[in-house]
C-alpha cells in the first residue's frame, strides 16, 4: 500500500500548488510511482502546472459518483511514466467531498501507487479538511513571513485535530517547505530565517526553496521547474524529493547572502 501525503499551507499565495508539481515529478523521477491529486475543488490549478490541461476529461468528482472508473480519470505524465495525475472539478464545490467517498478512492489510489500526493486548498474549510482526513503525512509549505507562519500554525492546529490517524491514537508526519527564500532579505530581517520558523511551527525541516524568477515562467508553460538542471529552485525541489524518497541529502544553506562568493573565495585557493 502507498502512502498518502497531503501538501498544505495556511493561505494561498506561497507556492503550494508549484511544490506539489514539482516534488510529484521530483518523487517519480526516483523510479516510485506517484499519483497528483488535485483537491482544490472549484479552481484547479494543478494542471496547468503539469501542462495537462487539455487533456483532462473526467474528474476526482466524477470518479467518486461513478461517471467514470479511475483508469478512465488518471491521466498521464508528458514527462514521466511514473507520474499520474486526477484533476479536481471545476463545476463543482467543495461541500461534494464527503469522507466515505474520499477514503475509497484514496485506498483505491494507494493499492495502486505508492505515493499518492494530495493538492489541498488553501485555508481551512471543508475542502482542506476531507484533504487531510486520511492522510499519512502533510507537507507544510511557508513563505518566511509572519503571516503565512500564523496561518500555517492554525492549518497544522486543524490537522492534528481531525486527522482520523491522530482519532485512532497514531500521529500524522509532519515536515516543513520553507518557499520563496531571498537571502538578502533574510539578512536583513525582512524575512523570518529558518530557526525561527522551526521553532514557531516545531516540525521536522524538509527543504528550503530559494525565490526564482523562472518558477513562474515555467509554471506558465506547463513545465515543472524540477526539469530545469540551472534553476536554483528546480535543484531545491530535486533535493527534497530524494530526501522523501529516503536518500540523505545535505541541507543546503540558502539564507546566507555571502554563500556565492565563499564558494569562489574557497575555489581560488584549492
Amino acid at each position: 500500500m502507498g502512502i498518502v501525503i497531503a501538501v498544505i499551507s495556511g493561505k494561498g499565495g506561497v507556492g503550494k500548488t508549484t511544490a506539489t508539481a514539482n516534488l510529484g515529478l521530483g518523487i517519480a523521477m526516483n523510479d516510485e510511482k506517484v499519483v497528483l491529486v488535485d483537491f482544490d475543488i472549484g479552481q484547479r490549478n494543478l494542471d496547468m502546472i503539469l501542462g495537462l490541461e487539455n487533456r483532462v476529461v473526467y474528474d476526482m468528482v466524477q470518479v467518486m459518483d461513478g461517471e467514470a472508473n479511475l483508469k478512465q480519470a488518471l491521466i498521464k505524465s508528458k514527462v514521466s511514466t511514473n507520474l499520474s495525475f486526477l484533476a479536481a472539478s471545476q463545476t463543482k464545490d467543495k461541500t461534494v467531498l464527503d469522507s466515505q467517498r474520499v477514503k475509497e478512492l484514496l485506498d483505491e489510489l494507494k493499492s495502486e501507487f505508492d505515493y499518492v500526493i494530495l493538492d489541498a486548498p488553501a485555508g481551512i474549510e471543508s475542502g482542506y479538511e476531507h484533504t487531510i482526513e486520511f492522510a499519512d503525512a502533510a507537507i507544510i509549505v511557508v513563505n518566511p513571513e509572519v503571516s503565512s507562519i500564523r496561518d500555517a500554525d492554525r492549518a497544522i492546529g486543524i490537522l492534528d485535530s481531525k486527522s482520523q490517524k491522530v482519532k485512532d491514537g497514531q500521529e500524522v508526519v509532519k515536515y516543513l517547505i520553507i518557499n520563496r527564500i531571498v537571502a538578502s532579505m533574510v539578512q536583513s530581517g525582512e524575512m523570518l530565517n529558518s530557526e525561527d520558523i522551526l521553532e514557531i511551527l516545531n516540525i521536522k525541516l524538509l527543504g528550503k526553496v530559494p525565490e526564482d524568477k523562472g518558477v513562474i515562467d515555467a509554471s506558465n508553460q506547463g513545465k515543472p521547474i524540477i526539469l530545469n538542471e540551472k534553476s536554483v529552485a528546480g535543484q531545491a525541489y530535486q533535493r527534497i524529493a530524494k530526501r522523501i524518497c529516503g536518500q540523505t541529502v545535505k541541507m543546503e544553506d540558502i539564507e546566507s547572502e555571502n554563500k556565492g562568493l565563499m564558494k569562489k573565495l574557497k575555489g581560488m585557493f584549492q
